[in-house]
């Protein structure tokens, strides 16, 4: 059955098509674009899902959104694809990287985002935010010193959750080469065959 994936320009709903094509699952694509002054999401979403948001999948009916339950439930559909590793400390460290990456990196990266559209306050309120960016930084650089991918030596969904915050640290919050492995990281993921065909099927991606 095809995954309907309700996709909004330059948003997290990126990584859901990522990792179908990283699945192998058959999807389409029903592209909303932002309002060019507000830059939220239209109106139409809301006939998708109460919330107005994306991402959501529609499969056969089931409509689910929030990137990680959406994740989570199409690693299940693909037999355990790309799901944790079968050692204790990396399905831990899968676990908390599928959490962390929405619950813990992406608020201060969005209140940076946020404030950057405030004239004058929101620049000196960026200032005080970007400190608290860099620690996350820090940590996320000495992660990766001894391992490629954020829950062990393979690649996992973990690194799909993952993508977005890093993305837009690097866009908008002072992640670049002076933290090598998260750089490194990076080229790795946007090197990957299903990364580009997820771009040529989502349209533009500011945060490639």
């Amino acid at each position: 059955m095809t995954v309907i994936v309700h996709h909004l320009e330059n948003s997290r709903s990126q990584r859901v098509l990522w990792l179908l094509e990283e699945l192998g699952l058959p999807y389409e694509v029903r592209r909303y674009e932002r309002n060019k002054v507000t830059m939220l999401a239209p109106p139409e979403l809301k006939r998708v899902h109460p919330l107005g948001k994306s991402p959501v999948i529609d499969d056969g009916g089931q409509v689910i959104a929030e990137t990680g339950a959406i994740v989570e439930y199409l690693v299940e559909k693909a037999d355990g694809t790309l799901g944790p590793p079968s050692d204790r400390k990396g399905a831990l460290r899968y676990r908390q990287f599928m959490h962390y990456a929405e619950g813990s990196l992406m608020p201060p990266l969005l209140l940076k985002l946020a404030l950057g559209r405030v004239p004058l306050f929101g620049k000196r309120a960026q200032k005080r935010i970007q400190p608290m960016i860099d620690v996350h930084l820090d940590w996320l650089e000495t992660e990766l010193a001894g391992r490629d991918w954020f829950a062990g030596d393979a690649f996992t969904a973990a690194d799909v959750m993952m993508s977005f915050p890093l993305e837009a640290a690097r866009a908008r919050a002072g992640l670049d080469a002076g933290r090598p492995k998260l750089a490194q990281w990076l080229a790795r993921i946007h090197a990957r065959p299903a990364f580009q065909a997820a771009l040529t099927a989502g349209g533009p991606y500011a945060y490639a």
